[in-house]
């Protein structure tokens, strides 16, 4: 069947995205056709929340750093007020970035091409020649601002939108995960101070986002690094394990490891040691939340979460998600850093540049299928993806969530639900 996949128009009629999505089943073009990519652009990455950076990466009164809204640039900020701003990254002069050193602390940002000086709170406060601007009203020329911050567990959030749901709505179960998250730290925080690797994939952004929650490849792509840093890891996606995959809705999907980590009950052991070996943190974890909260805490481990439409939580290592074109994608990816653990911290640093680092084999390998996938989509048949494994296993836990196997795909049919939902808004 032939799909209709031209670009809208205003006098154009709608896309049908019913036949473009189906239950078990999505079409090709959704991952290579232009103007779906440019609507998706529009109906999720500039109208819903997306995650940006962590207060932690501006501690101090004037700190900066550059980050995005899908391909947009964006400033964060700490105002002198000690307010988080997200601003527009684009002069309203002629357009040109004010900024483009990644991080800093400025009270200002002057745009280079012809000398706007901004406050970092977005306002104008003057430019080259004033004379040659008489009468005109500096108050409307200021930096461009996201409609809407929101800031969890120090996660901050922006939206396009002016309107529309809340944060806490848009999170809805997947707020757990950053509450479990930030429980592993002795202090109750996550600081994201490691600074971040870039890695560019030939391929669509959803493919790397049904990729983080798939637990039907590892066992296979990781095949060589679980043989050769003698993981179990791979043991926890086969057919005997006990975890889960599951679909919190709003497009928020996870794969649940701690069935599994607690039926084996070793504290760390999610992080492949012992307490032995990291003294330090344990007796800080103890003092913190009580002997047998922490080791609640230390049995079950850390979330592998995916937040759409692009925060990663994968247990040690924080993934950002940049669509920069319809087959180009920039992964964003840090060693998650636990505030009050520098034991944890130092081997958590080791171990991400060991994965995803420059030699790292783990991001390698699924880089790999990402841009395989997408030059796969070149041959035309069979047109559409198949996603109905597990369909028939899928039940509801006690929270209500949709839930299956740990390697079924009931993450990817969440989020071609909430996908589809957007679109057709």
């Amino acid at each position: 069947m032939s799909i209709e996949t031209a670009p809208m128009t205003s006098g154009a009629p709608a896309r049908r995205w019913d036949e473009l999505i189906e239950p078990d089943r999505v079409h090709g073009s959704l991952y290579a056709d232009e103007a779906i990519f440019r609507e998706e652009l529009e109906k999720i990455w500039f109208r819903g929340w997306v995650y940006v950076g962590h207060v932690s990466e501006v501690p101090e009164i004037n700190d900066y750093v550059t980050k995005s809204i899908g391909p947009m640039p964006v400033l964060m900020v700490r105002d002198r007020t000690g307010a988080i701003n997200l601003l527009l990254n684009r002069c309203p002069h002629r357009g040109n970035q004010v900024c483009a050193i990644e991080r800093g602390n400025r009270a200002s940002f002057t745009c280079p091409y012809h000398s706007w000086t901004f406050s970092n709170d977005g306002r104008l406060m003057g430019y080259a020649y004033p004379d040659g601007y008489e009468g005109v009203d500096k108050s409307a020329l200021g930096l461009g601002r996201v409609a809407r911050t929101g800031i969890y567990k120090g996660f901050v959030f922006g939206s396009m939108a002016a309107d529309g749901p809340s944060l806490e709505e848009h999170l809805g179960g997947a707020r757990e995960a950053i509450d479990i998250l930030v429980s592993n730290s002795p202090e109750g925080e996550v600081e994201i101070t490691a600074g971040f690797l870039k890695h560019k994939a030939k391929a669509n952004w959803k493919f790397i986002l049904e990729n983080e929650v798939d637990g039907y490849h590892p066992a296979f792509v990781h095949t060589s690094i679980f043989q050769v840093a003698e993981s179990g890891i791979g043991n926890l996606y086969g057919p005997d394990s006990t975890a889960v995959t599951r679909d919190f809705g709003n497009g928020h999907t996870e794969v649940d490891l701690r069935p599994e980590f607690r039926r084996i009950g070793q504290p760390l052991g999610w992080f492949g040691t012992n307490e032995k070996r990291l003294p330090d943190y344990v007796a800080r974890m103890n003092a913190a939340y009580g002997n047998d909260r922490a080791r609640e805490i230390m049995i079950a481990g850390t979330p592998h979460t995916m937040i759409f439409p692009n925060l990663f939580i994968a247990e040690i290592q924080l993934f950002v998600l940049q669509p920069m074109a319809v087959d180009e994608t920039i992964q964003h990816v840090t060693a998650l850093q636990f505030k009050g653990a520098p034991d944890l911290n130092r081997r958590m640093r080791q171990q991400t540049m060991g994965s995803v680092g420059p030699a790292g084999l783990l991001l390698a390998d699924d880089t790999e299928m990402y841009e395989r996938n997408q030059r796969g989509l070149a041959a035309r048949n069979p047109e559409w993806l198949y996603l109905k494994r597990g369909r028939h296993r899928e039940r509801h836990d006690e929270q209500g969530y949709l839930i299956g196997h740990s390697t079924d795909e009931v993450p990817s049919r969440g989020i071609w639900r909430h996908y589809r939902s957007l679109m057709e808004a």
